[in-house]
């Protein structure tokens, strides 16, 4: 009996040194003490990948120890082994690379040959086999009002047709809301996950920029990166005559690897307001639009780290005009080159996450990394109770 006792606290003990534990990182600039927003953790135990919020802090669930690589464009890239961390204090601090002045950068190549060359090397990188796990979340605003919320954690696997890359989209966990007493589906919006990210990784946004009918309606300015030696940054305007060519671009990218590292698509709103607005029934006036998205290289691999996108426009009806906001935001939490395997009927195949049914198998938001205003925090704490 006292050996079946033994046995038995001897694996209970086992039990409980097995289970995850909840640690936190707090990334803060070595110069400042201040915390970085946006910086990229990644747990290369896990191969888990997290994005800082606004107080530098990402939390995640682990398994013993791990190295910790800690990076972001404007800091050298830091790995640290995990007992130089203060199991009371998990804080790194990051050095800024200040070797290079912002100087424009001059070269006898054409800079929109320049862009056809990197947008071209990282479609071709991007076209592989591998899959991301991402938390996605999705807000729609209907006049103003947040009225439906929607995040989910789920796997994008990626394959590749006729030099493209295209998606297969599976589920883990998810929830959808409607944040109004109201029933607002009639005018509820959202993101085609499948093509948003397909857009993504084909670059999809660069295609007005590389037409020879559209490109000579652009300025194109190439700077060295101010905080970091290794990175240029292309500035595409629309030139002042032009009057379709209303995005203005920024493209961060590494010109020895030729790869993007950021790009961010914007439509100020300078040029929204030389927009005519259309009058007819049915027509959608754009009042807001941008894309900002990150990408990883990590050695031989290379993949979309965080993207977040924001559409608005007022929709005019017979009797009233109704403005439709929709914001949608990823976050790469872990890369992989092993395909998964499914069932056919395992695959989603809707919209957006508000077509799917609630499956909650445990608070997978809390460890995300992601960074919400005190609105939208406000908002995502509230759904607490109806789980």
């Amino acid at each position: 009996m006292s050996r079946l006792v033994l046995l038995l606290v001897l694996f209970l003990n086992l039990n409980a040194f097995a289970q995850e534990q909840e640690y936190s990182i707090i990334v803060k600039d070595i110069e400042t003490l201040l915390p970085i927003e946006n910086a990229t953790v990644l747990i290369m135990k896990t191969k888990q990948t997290l994005i800082t919020n606004k107080d530098g802090k990402v939390t995640f669930l682990l398994n013993g120890a791990s190295n910790v690589q800690v990076s972001d464009t404007d800091y050298e890239k830091l790995t640290l082994r995990w007992a130089s961390l203060k199991e009371d204090q998990f804080v790194v601090y990051l050095k800024n690379s200040h070797n290079k002045l912002d100087e424009i950068v001059v070269s006898n190549e054409n800079p929109q040959k320049i862009l056809q060359k990197i947008v071209s090397n990282s479609r071709q990188k991007l076209a592989s086999s591998y899959r991301l796990k991402v938390y996605v979340r999705e807000f729609f605003m209907l006049n103003n009002k947040y009225s439906y919320y929607n995040d989910g954690l789920v796997n994008f696997q990626f394959s590749v047709s006729q030099k493209k890359a295209t998606t297969t989209l599976l589920v883990e966990q998810n929830r959808s809301y409607g944040l109004l007493e109201k029933d607002i589906s009639a005018d509820l919006m959202g993101y085609n996950l499948n093509n948003i990210m397909e857009n993504y990784s084909n670059l999809k946004y660069f295609d007005p920029l590389l037409d020879s009918k559209t490109k000579k309606e652009y300025s194109f300015t190439t700077k060295g990166h101010p905080n970091n030696k290794n990175y240029y940054i292309m500035s595409v305007t629309p030139l002042d005559n032009s009057k379709t060519a209303l995005d203005t671009y920024e493209i961060i990218y590494d010109p020895e690897k030729k790869l993007i590292v950021e790009f961010s698509v914007i439509i100020v709103p300078a040029n929204l307001a030389e927009i005519q607005e259309n009058e007819q029934v049915g027509s959608k006036n754009i009042t807001k639009s941008s894309v900002r998205v990150n990408y990883r290289i990590d050695g031989l691999d290379y993949y979309l780290l965080t993207a977040n996108e924001e559409i608005g426009y007022d929709l005019v009806l017979k009797e009233e005009i109704k403005n439709i906001q929709v914001r949608n935001s990823f976050i790469t939490t872990n890369f992989n080159r092993q395909n998964f395997t499914y069932k056919e009927s395992d695959v989603f195949k809707e919209k957006s996450l508000f077509n799917k049914k609630n499956k909650v198998l445990t608070k997978y938001w809390d460890i995300s990394g992601f960074t919400a205003t005190d609105e939208e925090k406000g908002i995502i704490d509230s759904l607490e109770f109806k789980l």
